[in-house]
């Protein structure tokens, strides 16, 4: 296990992140250019099918033809069109917990038999002999022993590998279907939206990069180039003949709150005109973006679907929605209310 510095490391990253849902007890393709005449014909009249008509569809559709008429004063070139997205409770679920700290309980659970040391971990020793309970109760230290165990010590295709098989053999605990089908059908129809009007899109969260990177071309036609998320040290090394990056128990990169912007800035190298987000840990990345020149285009989802989705905002402690639900209100951002400005939320037969 890491020592107490690099757990004290570990403990400012996304893992800290992912305390907090403790307390709480489909694939898709790209856009293609070849469509039957009638998608062709329904995009044409109605390129957002999945929103229902009010301010917040009429706010994006506004400023996509905003930036893309040529000839206007608010034209914006290609190359500048970025839009950047939040992963967890902007493009697909959140709750009951994170998904990303269900794998690694999950992990813990299933690889226990293969790695006996484990049980000496007084916090993984609870969540193996099934006191899931005693194991939350242990807060932070739980977290960041489950984390430490499963996402260190092995190589990045290896980590890939495990994200792609729990995706695929796993169920969301209340909706009881894959993860991959827990997206939101109206952020998909968006990012492809923006895609087919020369925009270049990226996750900005701040889960685990490798994570993401693991499921976010399938689900969301985003490549791994364009995720940016919290970042573990990395090594190059030879083994068994062959180069690998091996992931180490220690922190390169927080992309979260603050973060977010630095993140942007460090990756992509450009302000985003738009930006996505759900919750206060993406306010200053919308901050960030809508205060460039030009048009700007700063969206919070708020859930306040109890009966499709779930309901939750200033209290939760996943996902929080207050501070930046309060600048969104002062600075006229635009805010999505999942109950009224959506139709089917997630694809398929699950609504």
């Amino acid at each position: 296990m890491p020592s107490p510095s690099v757990r004290r490391a570990l403990a400012s990253t996304v893992i800290v992140v992912l305390v907090a849902m403790l307390a709480c007890t489909t694939k898709t393709t790209t856009t293609t250019t070849t469509t039957t005449d009638s998608t062709a014909t329904a995009a044409a009249t109605d390129p957002l099918p999945g929103w229902n008509d009010g301010a917040a569809k009429q706010s994006i559709i506004a400023f996509v033809k905003k930036v893309t008429t040529e000839g206007t004063k608010d034209f914006v070139p290609p190359v500048k069109r970025i839009a950047v997205f939040d992963n967890d409770g902007t493009l697909w679920a959140e709750q009951p917990v994170y998904f990303q700290l269900q794998f690694a309980i999950d992990e813990v659970t299933e690889l226990a038999p293969d790695n006996p040391q484990w049980k000496k971990n007084p916090m993984l020793s609870r969540l193996i002999a099934g006191d899931t309970k005693g194991f939350m109760a242990g807060g932070e230290k739980s977290v960041l022993a489950a984390i430490a165990a499963t996402h260190s010590g092995i190589t990045t295709d290896e980590f890939k590998t495990d994200v792609a098989n729990w995706l695929d053999t796993h169920r969301h605990p209340t909706r009881q279907v894959p993860y991959r089908q827990m997206v939101y059908r109206p952020m998909i129809q968006l990012l492809e939206y923006l895609r087919a009007n020369g925009f270049k899109t990226f996750i900005v969260s701040g889960g685990g990069v490798e994570f993401i990177r693991g499921f976010a071309e399938d689900v969301y036609g985003i490549p791994p180039e364009q995720v940016i998320g919290s970042q573990g040290k990395l090594k190059y090394e030879v083994k068994n003949g062959v180069p690998v990056l091996m992931k180490l128990p220690e922190i390169q990169f927080v992309d979260d709150g603050e973060g977010k912007p630095v993140g942007i800035q460090t990756f992509i190298g450009r302000r985003p005109i738009a930006a996505f987000g759900n919750s206060d840990g993406d306010q200053q990345m919308l901050e960030w973006t809508a205060a460039g020149p030009g048009p700007r285009l700063a969206v919070l989802i708020h859930h306040d679907d109890a009966e499709r989705e779930w309901a939750y905002d200033r209290e939760s402690p996943v996902g929080k929605l207050d501070k930046a639900w309060d600048e969104a209100v002062a600075k006229g951002w635009t805010v999505v209310s999942m109950k009224n400005d959506w139709g089917p939320i997630f694809p398929g037969a699950l609504k």
